[in-house]
């Protein structure tokens, strides 16, 4: 009998990486550098393990919301589990490509960390931020896999976004 390759193994890997990562450079200190304010609602764009999602529960309070979406159901089961664990009340996770589901100009804050660089429709994921964003919402975003002048270009190009 052969054995297939386990089809999470990739996600596990990440989520060990990315434990290891946090330990040495921390996620709040990241998150501090946003401004997340209390009773925000934010949205963590292909949130993985959820490395994000303790700290910035935090960082919202009881009146904000944080929304950690991605397409994996390991992630989406993880950051379930981790709310419930520290019995975050003001999580939710949604499990998709693209579009969020939330309301027009509903979120303070998007999180978009390192995930562009594998998106499958980078474009309808940029059109779907911005309609989500508050007028004066903030587009926080990294990826170590693109130059800084793609990353740019890609976000501005279409007019929606502008470097603050």
């Amino acid at each position: 009998m052969i054995k297939r390759p386990d089809p999470n193994l990739h996600f596990r890997l990440m989520f060990f990486t990315y434990k290891f990562r946090d330990f040495f450079v921390p996620r709040m200190k990241i998150l501090k550098e946003v401004a997340i304010e209390e009773g925000f609602q934010v949205l963590d764009y292909g949130r993985g393990p959820g490395s994000y999602v303790a700290h910035m529960a935090d960082l919202v309070g009881p009146s904000g919301k944080i929304y950690a979406l991605d397409i994996h159901p390991l992630a989406i089961q993880t950051v379930k589990k981790l709310a419930a664990r520290r019995k975050l009340t003001n999580v939710e996770t949604v499990q998709s490509d693209c579009r969020t589901g939330l309301p027009d100009q509903s979120v303070n804050v998007a999180l978009l960390y390192d995930v562009f660089h594998d998106l499958d429709n980078p474009k309808e994921v940029v059109r779907e931020l911005h309609r989500i964003l508050k007028p004066n919402g903030i587009l926080s975003f990294s990826d170590h896999h693109l130059q800084e002048d793609d990353i740019v270009s890609r976000l501005t190009g279409e007019g929606l976004f502008r470097l603050g």
